[in-house]
């Protein structure tokens, strides 16, 4: 069960970083060469939307799978 805590927390911490570099608008996140592909594409406005949607989609995911392991342990 450790690894499933585990595995949610990095989904917690990924997606907390992508959100607040969205809404911050992250210099460093948005200039790494990860992130300049989606920036090209989008412009700097698309990419923030798209890595705040993803980092509210990936907390999302967290929170849903924690309850759902958080169900089967109670049974």
């Amino acid at each position: 069960m450790i690894a499933h805590y585990f595995i949610l927390g990095l989904f917690i911490i990924a997606g907390s970083i992508s959100l607040l570099a969205a809404l911050l608008n992250w210099n460093w996140f948005f200039t790494a060469s990860n992130a300049q592909a989606v920036v090209r594409r989008l412009g700097r406005r698309g990419a923030r939307w798209l890595y705040g949607c993803c980092g509210v989609l990936l907390i999302g995911m967290a929170i849903f799978f924690f309850r759902t392991i958080s169900l089967q342990i109670g049974q």
